[in-house]
């Protein structure tokens, strides 16, 4: 198990490029499993999440290429249905969450789809109902054996149908596009997620011959067709990279350029930052954030009550760039109560930036109140332990704005979303060094 070591207090200067996006390659590498055609895929990141579902499809028989930095060809023209069935997969899909979306696709092209209960991130119960009463709603059987978590789908033929769905999970809505695509007639999905990265999914999916409507929407309709062909597709950056590269940017009050960063694509991200005082300036599609000297101040609604950030669904503020702006929040002016809807336990990593001298008051599983310090007193550094990707990432900052050495362990956690983070950092100036444990 490796470990940073960071030494904290330093302005940060420079440009810095966010990596493809995460959670639209969890998407779109399992779309790759609907054609026999070859698909290539460029701005792929070299994260852990990633490469271990690259490793997946190729086991499943998938032909995948190299062809540079980034970007791969994937041709699915020999799938290896057996594999499903396989010990071998029992164990590799569970240790994956984004292994769920193979089985929309499978089910799609070849009439069944298995998968073991995924893994991934322990920030509270998420639930797969969606996904499944989904698949059941295009007419597919479900079956689950509770001995071992292993969940089926199988039908001889889907049928495209209307279906409300109970929770806009974004995840969910990409499975059972992927499934309706090849369905025989219409499927209507109302309450779909939005997300840019599902956009994405669906306009990628129409240049393979798809026929999907009302992208953007809420309301996705789809004419399913009897084959999809090969195309080519370029990810967009990771958002919640370039969030994070925002508060990186105000904790440590440095000058820095995020480049290429798809302002039309960014939502509610930089109005949200701007709330808390931080100077967003849009220059052509990058971001300069200037050092912040004088620190920053969170606004107040106009009634004077205090700021409240929540999240939402898309176009909502994403619920991964909370433990983000908490962190933030810690040296601000001002007063923030930040609000965890859509999962729980992902706060309770607070408790950490607590020893680090942080004053928050963690109100409920879903609430915290974050009271700035304006930078008059410094957090500590400590010793630590990331619990998951975004509350590490989100530690990592402390770390970097914090007064000493501090030390954050289990950091494969954050290596599972951010590729080459701190050779990237130290390209800026960090001090921050990477020791490989036993």
């Amino acid at each position: 198990m490796s470990t940073f070591k960071i030494e904290g207090g330093h302005q940060l200067k420079g440009a810095i490029k966010p990596q493809g996006a995460k959670n639209e390659a969890l998407q779109i590498l399992c779309a790759v499993l609907l054609t026999s055609e070859t698909v290539t895929i460029n701005n792929i990141p070299d994260i852990i999440d990633v490469n271990k579902l690259i490793a997946l499809l190729k086991k499943l028989g998938v032909k995948v290429e190299k062809l540079g930095k980034g970007s791969y060809s994937f041709k699915a023209d020999e799938v290896n249905l057996k594999y499903l069935e396989s010990a071998e997969f029992k164990e590799d899909g569970k240790g994956l969450r984004g292994s769920i979306m193979i089985v929309g696709p499978l089910l799609g092209r070849f009439g069944k789809g298995y998968i073991p209960k995924p893994g991934g991130d322990k920030i509270g119960r998420r639930r797969l109902d969606t996904h499944f009463e989904g698949f059941i709603n295009l007419g597919a059987k479900f079956r689950y054996n509770r001995e071992d978590y292993f969940y089926g789908v199988e039908a001889e033929e889907l049928k495209g149908t209307y279906m409300l769905l109970d929770e806009a999970s974004v995840t969910g809505t990409a499975n059972i596009v992927m499934a309706a695509v090849l369905a025989k007639g219409q499927t209507t999905i109302y309450n779909a997620a939005c997300e840019p990265y599902l956009q994405q999914l669906c306009k990628m999916l129409n240049r393979m011959g798809a026929k999907i409507s009302g992208i953007s929407s809420n309301m996705l309709i789809i004419d399913g067709v009897e084959r999809l062909g090969g195309t080519e597709h370029k990810m967009l950056p990771d958002m919640i990279e370039i969030g994070s590269w925002i508060g990186l940017a105000a904790m440590t009050k440095s000058e820095l350029t995020i480049k290429d960063v798809s302002w039309d694509d960014l939502g509610q991200i930089p109005s949200v930052f701007r709330k808390l005082g931080i100077t967003v300036k849009q220059q052509g599609d990058d971001i300069h954030i200037p050092a912040h000297t004088d620190g920053y101040q969170i606004q107040n609604y106009i009634d004077g009550s205090i700021l409240t950030i929540a999240d939402a669904p898309w176009p909502g503020f994403t619920p991964d760039l909370l433990s983000i702006v908490l962190v933030i929040a810690t040296q601000a002016r001002g007063e923030v109560l930040i609000h965890q809807k859509m999962f729980e336990s992902r706060l309770f990593f607070v408790d950490k930036l607590i020893d680090m001298g942080a004053k928050i008051i963690l109100c409920d599983p879903h609430r915290a109140t974050v009271i700035g310090h304006d930078f008059k007193s410094q957090l500590k550094s400590t010793t630590m332990t990331s619990p998951d990707i975004r509350a590490g990432i989100s530690l990592l900052i402390a770390a970097l704005s914090a007064k000493g050495t501090s030390v954050i362990h289990n950091i494969e956690q954050i290596d599972r979303g951010y590729e080459d983070i701190d050779e990237r950092l130290r390209a800026i100036g960090a001090k921050i060094e990477r020791v490989s444990g036993n």
